[in-house]
């Protein structure tokens, strides 16, 4: 086989595809860098690593300038990022722009996680990045890692990172829970994000009365997805047993009272300045995840 012009002939027929067939370009695109990536391991195995320099000097001066050796050697890592047959359908799931992004990484769990995320959430190019870049996947817990790999069920505190990072743009003092209540709803949407997928605003400081006393739950959100409301208490210390109750206090509340047939029970995410795990462990509640914040 001459597998240089089987690539030369592959990447002139894409340049055609791309300006024809423009609303399946990308696929096109994605399938054949695959397809070169695949031509290129097997050149490189028959005639030694160095044949990506003497193919991209070549395809540079006859097809284009971005065929150059740093973008077959992306087509070649490509390839082998997902040769293995239980991954390879997700090969062709994204654009070839969102694969740029995912090549630095060597954890296929890590990658078929966000490939996931970019489908569900409908996430470009930039987006992905700052998910990366803010290690998110790093973030989740260890039980829903393996909940991942297993395919199981996954619930909405499932996905919620720890920590929790909080833009702090302005690099304030945080030594308050108001302080910290008025950070998040300067960028709420972002905050939002963060948490996890399909979460909308309900209110701040929400009100609800027991008994005779007015309490105030910090804030009080929707996830659509799960259908049921979410309870978000803010703390500026390190975990303690009493905030366990409180958070259940709202939720019962909220049950009883807010919820609607149709609705899901409610869950609660507590967060906190640090947390003690040997506490969490003997006074958790399922229903509630308990997480650090983190400023950034």
């Amino acid at each position: 086989m001459n597998y240089y012009n089987e690539i030369k002939n592959k990447l002139i027929d894409n340049e055609v595809y791309s300006k024809v067939k423009d609303y399946s370009k990308e696929r096109y695109k994605v399938i054949t860098y695959f397809e070169i990536g695949k031509l290129l391991n097997e050149a490189g195995g028959k005639y030694g690593d160095n044949i990506i320099d003497e193919y991209s000097r070549k395809l540079v001066i006859e097809v284009g300038k971005k065929y150059n050796r740093r973008t077959l050697f992306r087509m070649k890592q490509f390839y082998n990022m997902f040769i293995d047959e239980k991954v390879s359908q997700l090969a062709t799931q994204l654009s070839w722009s969102h694969y740029v992004e995912l090549l630095p990484l060597k954890n296929i769990d890590e990658i078929k996680y966000y490939i996931n995320i970019c489908k569900e959430q409908n996430i470009g190019r930039d987006s992905l990045r700052e998910k990366i870049r803010n290690n998110e996947y790093s973030r989740l817990p260890v039980e829903t890692k393996n909940k991942l790999m297993l395919d199981d069920k996954i619930e909405v505190k499932d996905l919620v990172p720890n920590p929790i990072l909080i833009k702090n743009k302005n690099n304030l003092e945080i030594i308050t829970e108001k302080s910290l209540h008025h950070l998040i709803l300067e960028d709420i949407e972002s905050f939002m994000k963060e948490l996890g997928n399909s979460f909308s605003f309900i209110g701040s400081e929400y009100k609800i009365k027991i008994g005779d006393r007015s309490n105030y739950i910090d804030l009080l959100l929707f996830n659509i997805k799960y259908n049921c409301y979410v309870v978000v208490e803010l703390k500026v210390t390190e975990f303690k047993v009493e905030y366990i109750s409180q958070v259940q206090k709202y939720m019962n509340y909220i049950d009883k009272n807010i919820k609607e047939i149709g609705n899901n029970n409610t869950i609660g995410i507590l967060i906190c300045k640090r947390e003690n795990k040997f506490v969490i462990e003997y006074c958790s509640d399922e229903r509630i995840a308990v997480r650090k914040y983190e400023l950034v």
